[in-house]
């Protein structure tokens, strides 16, 4: 997505919290192709290093690997680009969410 002043701080660079909430659905969304497609994964951990900045007008790119499925867990990392140039990685764990009977 190309990057706008809603997606940024105070500085004009894209906000962590911008990134983190992408990262973590991109994951997630990943996680849950790789089994059916239907099954419910919630967070179960998550770490983003934030290694350069992004700026308004940049193509931000997210980009996945989904690195083991379990029965009950599920492993991804992301990568986040701003332009081509890494800007962020995260990693998740996901579980597999049950119903409630």
């Amino acid at each position: 997505m190309r990057l706008a002043e809603p997606h940024t701080n105070s500085r004009g660079l894209a906000h962590g919290g911008f990134i983190t909430a992408l990262a973590d659905n991109a994951m997630g969304r990943s996680c849950g192709l790789k089994l059916d497609g239907k099954t419910r994964l919630l967070t179960a951990s998550l770490a983003v290093d934030f290694i350069s900045s992004a700026r308004i007008g940049q193509w931000v790119a997210f980009e996945t690997e989904v690195i083991k499925v379990g029965r009950t867990l599920c492993f991804a990392q992301c990568f986040v680009t701003a332009d081509g140039e890494r800007c962020a990685r995260a990693n998740g764990t996901f579980s597999l969410a049950t119903k409630k009977e």
